[in-house]
């Protein structure tokens, strides 16, 4: 079954649509590029594992029927599309009373690795929307033949493992792009300002999300 799976025609039809999609930036690469800028590398690579094991418990809930209570109850999706806006605010809020982002390589290592990937977490399963994207993209390459279960749960997790992949290039581009700024001390005032921007700009638009938006 896994066999067929690999040699399935629409296999590398699902590669190219995700890949695609997964270089595109959204919400989860904004808030990867911020937490790279303000953190560092480390800091980066920590967010892409925490928004990474998010993505993929929001494509076994898409799997499992979630999404479809999400797409059925407006309750629902605005109770998690709320929580998520308000943690984003929340760090938004958080990077502004802080010192600047932009400081020195060593000192931007000391953020823990272990908040960051939670922060990376919450923020990916606090995406109802997610899930939605999950349940509407997974069924165009399913065959009905096989186990849908099976076969959107594999599907799921190839698409978060290429995602991780696109948004480690994001982060090595965007750590190179910080250590350059760092050596300008002109810019580090203005660090946690973009930062917080960032992370508040991201709330509100989550806020103001359509469950029949695409992730």
């Amino acid at each position: 079954m896994i066999g067929a799976f690999f040699t399935s025609p629409s296999l590398v039809t699902f590669l190219v649509a995700s890949l695609i999609l997964a270089i595109t930036p959204g919400p989860g690469v904004i808030f990867i590029l911020t937490q790279t800028l303000g953190h560092g590398r480390k800091a980066g690579l920590a967010s892409v594992g925490g928004i990474a094991l998010g993505n993929l418990g929001n494509a076994a809930a898409a799997s499992l029927g979630l999404a479809a209570v999400f797409a059925a109850s407006s309750t629902a999706f605005f109770v998690v599309k709320i929580a998520g806006a308000a943690y984003l605010i929340f760090l938004g809020i958080k990077t502004l009373r802080t010192r600047s982002t932009l400081e020195p390589t060593a000192r931007a290592s000391r953020a823990a690795p272990g908040r960051l990937f939670r922060d990376g977490l919450l923020v990916a399963l606090f995406n109802p929307k997610t899930a939605l994207f999950f349940a509407a993209l997974l069924p165009q390459f399913i065959d009905p033949h096989a186990s849908p279960l099976w076969q959107s749960l594999l599907f799921g997790a190839v698409f978060v493992a290429i995602a991780a992949c696109t948004d480690t290039m994001y982060v090595l581009t965007a750590s190179a792009v910080a250590s350059s700024l760092r050596r300008r001390s002109a810019w580090r005032p203005y660090g946690r300002y973009v930062s917080a921007a960032s992370f508040i700009g991201l709330g509100i638009y989550a806020a103001l999300a359509s469950p029949r938006s695409a992730k």
